[in-house]
């Protein structure tokens, strides 16, 4: 049994890990929600990752994450974004945007 608390300190470690691990993607939630029109419902983003290109009518963007979310011109997230942070939200370009988490 000499190997035991090198074992023990092994898995500890692992278990540490994995624990991190699940604690930032857990971190990594929320909703992004993109206001159009009166007449048209809301569109929301739940948990997005990478670039989404905005609806053709998008008026407003509100960031409901936990991290902030750039807003883009173009419908590739090319172009000079603004950094919207979580609890903030943002006038977007209607037509062609897009935004990226």
């Amino acid at each position: 049994m000499r190997f035991a608390p090198a074992f023990m300190f092994a898995a500890a470690g692992a278990l540490l890990a994995a624990s991190a691990a699940g604690t930032a993607a857990a971190a990594e939630q929320g909703d992004v929600v993109v206001f159009a029109t009166e007449v048209t419902p809301l569109s929301v983003y739940h948990d997005p990752h990478g670039c989404q290109k905005l609806p053709p009518d998008a008026h407003v963007l509100t960031n409901h994450t936990d991290r902030p979310v750039t807003v883009y011109a173009d419908p590739f997230c090319l172009t000079p974004g603004l950094t919207v942070e979580p609890g903030y939200g943002s006038h977007v370009a209607p037509g062609s945007g897009s935004f990226s988490a």
